[in-house]
Parts: structure tokens; sequence; C-alpha cells
């Protein structure tokens, strides 16, 4: 049997993270959904059903006998006993809402999948369920996404030793994977919530962290960072200054001091040093933040909600953000001033004017930069990226 991850609608709400990634690759908590649900029907999945032009950069690798699951959905123990449970041809909801699908069917696109499911009879899942809806519940899921994770990752194990020279309140909070270092003078408060160190990470000297917090594989916290919860740093990535409530994909770098919170940043992004990004108006309304499916302002139900950042964009050092901004994907941006609360992906400049990145260019910077990990974009991504150029300078 194959499990195979599925996009519903929801995604058109999860853009510009959802422009270069199934939803089942956002990463919110330590894990991102895909190895969330890895971890709970315990196999690798490597199966994805998604939009046409991320398909071959994503496969869906169906076989004869697919369980289809939902992307959007935190998985649990729960609905992974449920989804086993699947006879072929059934599916398993919660109101309206398609959490599952067995199927034999393997030659499908997201958009026949959908029709054929939603024909189906049907099994009711009577627990909890929690899933991504909006853009924002990247980070307003955190806290609760870390500590779930946290449970699960750690069950049965043993922490490495706490270093000689860090002060820790919450003990039975932290938990360090092998390889990860942790520098002394630093304070750990796991007390408000748990605080994972991954494999091979660092947290260098002077780092002040309050849980819950997820610093993932490789990842590194400069010294004298100051950090809350709930916050992800993903592999890879370089954390320095003051930091609330942020999600990090993966291999990105906020590495100076400067502020950012209740944000979202994608995979190899760059920010400045001094970058500010305002999480609050002054009157303290209400955040509307830009929807590309809406075309529109839209509101969030939130007083707080910072930088939304698609992958590959950077901006230069003193760059401010306002509240709810909203960066597309390979964005290049810099200058005095606030840039507009919209940038569309493969924009280039500030709040003076704004032209297009050049979509060489843009390839470049992001081979460059992916260069120094070692890797570079592959021919299937490099379409993916075209098509996203495409689309957003025809509009």
């Amino acid at each position: 049997m194959k499990y195979i991850l599925f996009d519903d609608v929801s995604r058109i709400h999860l853009l510009p993270f959802t422009h270069t990634r199934p939803v089942a690759d956002i990463r919110c908590g330590i894990l991102t959904m895909r190895e969330r649900w890895g971890k709970y029907l315990e196999t690798t999945i490597e199966g994805t059903l998604t939009e046409g032009y991320l398909q071959e950069v994503y496969p869906m690798n169906a076989g004869d006998d697919n369980f289809y699951v939902n992307g959007n959905v935190f998985g649990n123990a729960a609905l992974a006993t449920a989804i086993s449970k699947l006879a072929q041809g059934q599916k398993l909801v919660k109101g309206s809402f398609t959490l599952a699908a067995r199927l034999a069917d393997n030659n499908l696109t997201i958009d026949t999948f959908h029709q054929h499911v939603a024909a189906m009879p049907w099994v009711e899942f009577a627990g909890d369920v929690h899933f991504l809806s909006n853009v924002w519940d990247i980070f307003s899921h955190n806290d609760r996404a870390i500590k779930e994770d946290f449970a699960l990752l750690t069950s049965g194990r043993k922490s490495a030793a706490i270093p000689d020279g860090v002060t820790v309140t919450g003990k039975d909070n932290l938990f360090i994977e092998d390889g990860a270092r942790i520098y002394a003078g630093c304070i750990i408060n796991a007390s408000t919530g748990p605080v994972y160190i991954g494999k091979d990470a660092e947290v260098l000297e002077g780092t002040m962290i309050r849980g819950p917090l997820a610093a993932c594989e490789h990842s590194v916290i400069k010294m004298g960072a100051k950090i809350y919860g709930a916050t992800t740093i993903g592999p890879g990535c370089k954390t320095g200054g003051e930091i609330n409530n942020v999600v990090f994909f993966a291999n990105s770098n906020k590495s100076h001091d400067g502020y950012l919170g209740n944000a979202v940043i994608g995979e190899w992004c760059n920010l400045g040093a001094d970058t500010n990004c305002s999480n609050l108006k002054n009157n303290y309304d209400e955040i509307k933040i830009w929807s590309e499916q809406a075309n529109r302002l839209v509101p969030t139900g939130l007083i707080f909600c910072g930088l939304l950042m698609g992958d590959h964009s950077k901006c230069g050092i003193n760059t401010m953000f306002n509240t709810g901004t909203v960066v597309g994907v390979s964005c290049n941006i810099y200058g005095g001033g606030f840039p507009e609360k919209f940038v569309p992906s493969f924009s280039w400049g500030g709040s003076d004017s704004m032209v297009t990145y050049t979509f060489d260019k843009a390839m470049e910077t992001a081979n460059r930069m992916m260069g120094r990990r070692g890797l570079t974009l592959t021919e299937p991504e490099m379409k993916m990226y075209r098509y996203i150029f495409d689309k957003s300078t025809n509009q």
C-alpha cells in the first residue's frame, strides 16, 4: 500500500508558501505536516497529489492500493488508526471535510481526485481535528504543535546532558539531541513550554530562550539572541536578535539584531541586519493581510500578525515591514520606508518603486545561496519557478 498526501482547496489560502510546495511540506511545530504523518503512520511518505505545475517536483508515487491523506490536517495517533481501518472505496470525514480516502486509482489529477472522492461513502471521525486553513494558522498553531511534536519525538527517550554553564528552568521540558551544542551563558526557561534542541544544532553564548521552542537539526541561534515561544527555527536556519512566535521553514537567515514577531519565513530567505517587522497596529485594530486568491485585503481576526515571506526572498539592512506584510517568492527588497503590504513574487525594489526581478538573475541568486550548502536548483524546480514567474508577471 502507498500513502499519498493531497492538497485541498485551502492551499490557495496558504500562499505565498504554497506557491513552491504542497501544504504537506509546510512546517508547523517541530515537524512538517508530512514528517508528522510519517511518524504516526510509521512510514516514509513520498507521495503527493497537488497542482500540476508542482507535481514533477513532488511526484505522486501511487500504487494499486492508496491511502490519500489530507496534507492540511495535523496527524495524530487516533487519526492514523482510523485511516488504517478504511475499506477500499471509503473516505474518512469530519463533517464536510475529507480527512482521507482509500482508492485503487493511481492516475488522478488533483481535480479528478476531488471529483471522485465527493461521491464516495464515508466514515465519520469522532475525535478532534486541527488543520491549516489560513496562512496565519502556521504561527497561530505553533504553540500547540511544538508541544505535541515534543511529546511524540521524545517519548521513551533520554536527553543529552545539559552542558556546564547553562541555566535551565524546567529541566524536564528540555530535550537535547545528540550532537547539539549549547554554550555557557545561555538561559533556557522550559517551564513555559518545551524546548527541543535538534541534532547538531548550536545555541551560542548569551542566548535567552523562553519555550516552547524548536531549534531543528543544524540550526544556529546566534550570540545574545532573545527568543520567545512559540518559535520554530527550521533545519539549517540561523537566527539572532529578538524573535517572538515565528516559524522559519528551513535554510533561512535572520542572523542579526532586529525584531520579528508572529511571522512565517519560508526557505532560503535572508533578512538583513536590523530588519524590523511590526506585528501590532498603533490603534490595536484587527490586522488585515493581502489575499492573492481574493485579490484584496482579508481580515485575520488577529491583533498580532507580522511578516509572511515566501521562499528565496531577501531584504537589505534596516528594512522595515508593516503589520501583516506578505512578500511573495524570489523578491529582493531594500531602501528606506515601508514597502507595500503586498510585494508580488519576483519583485525588486522598495517603498520608492518596484520593478520585476529578472528570472535568470533571481535563479542565479538562488543557486548562489543554495551553493553555500552544497545544493542547487533541479530542472523540475527551475520549471516550477518559471511557472510562478510567468503567472506573477502576467497578472
